[in-house]
């Protein structure tokens, strides 16, 4: 079973690594993930799957979640510009979602590491 408490720790705490690592040169974004992804999985406990499972969901939900958000602000942007462009700016929104949604699967990848690692040393 999910344990979304684990889920919602590794992703607040990859949100705030993230923020930091964007005024914070060398930090980056993978750091976010591998911090995020290990909290979520310490978090849940339970073994090594268990960890795997928890650091993905935390890595993927970060992801999509900020993709979905920028669709919808492009979108917005786009109304300015009437119908056409609400329509322009709904087609290049989709295309930044689509683009951060890649971006959330190789983050929910090193996340689901990161997590099984946790995990693992809770144990």
């Amino acid at each position: 079973m999910t344990d979304w408490q684990a889920v919602g720790y590794g992703f607040v705490v990859m949100f705030l690594v993230g923020a930091i690592g964007l005024a914070i040169p060398g930090l980056g974004q993978l750091t976010a993930g591998l911090v995020g992804g290990f909290v979520a999985g310490y978090v849940a406990g339970g073994g090594l799957v268990r960890g795997f499972w928890h650091g993905l969901l935390a890595g993927s939900l970060g992801g999509l979640i900020v993709g979905v958000l920028l669709w919808g602000a492009i979108a917005l942007v786009g109304l300015a510009g009437g119908p056409v462009g609400g329509a322009a700016g709904g087609l290049a929104g989709f295309g930044v979602f689509a683009v951060v949604a890649l971006l959330a699967l190789v983050m929910a990848a090193e996340s689901a590491v990161a997590g099984a690692v946790g995990a693992v040393l809770k144990s």
